[in-house]
């Protein structure tokens, strides 16, 4: 059962992990919390990449932390409310493609939703890591990294043909 959050550092690790109330909502909220992290996207492909990459890797580690904290206050293992793994997934796919086509973007993000709701190879199996944030965030982090990967190899695909 869902528990209300008694005090601010609560609210502040939920508002993290639900990504601002995004995780909240009633349908997919893992689908909302990938939506919900475009505009971050959008605005963090006009920096620098190294910029890009040290916010997104600052969120992969803050999120684990976040992930976890929400487990224990809303005394679940793996709430459906916490989305900043998605968040963090986006921003992973994108990242290799920041540069590329506006549809290589959207192959990434599509990817990683694919691949983040099936669950393939060893993506299944790290979402059973320990501390249970970790095991909220792998997945996910897989999931990103191989969307972005394939992106890539279909965005520089023209070129090779």
């Amino acid at each position: 059962m869902s528990q209300v959050p008694s005090d601010k550092s609560a609210w502040f690790w939920l508002g993290i992990a639900e990504w601002f109330g995004s995780g909240r909502l009633p349908k997919a909220p893992g689908t909302f919390g990938s939506i919900a992290a475009l505009p971050l996207a959008w605005l963090l492909c006009r920096l620098d990449l190294a910029i890009y990459w040290l916010i997104t890797i600052g969120l992969v580690l803050l999120g684990t932390v976040a992930a976890h904290q929400a487990s224990a206050i809303r005394g679940e293992k793996d709430p459906q409310s916490v989305v900043i793994d998605e968040v963090v997934g986006v921003l992973l796919a994108i990242g290799f493609v920041t540069e590329g086509p506006l549809w290589a973007q959207g192959i990434a993000v599509l990817l990683f939703r694919l691949f983040d709701i099936t669950k393939p190879g060893p993506i299944f199996h790290v979402q059973d890591l320990k501390p249970t944030g970790l095991g909220i965030m792998a997945d996910d982090v897989l999931a990103g990294l191989l969307a972005g990967l394939l992106a890539l190899g279909a965005a520089q695909l023209p070129s090779l043909l």
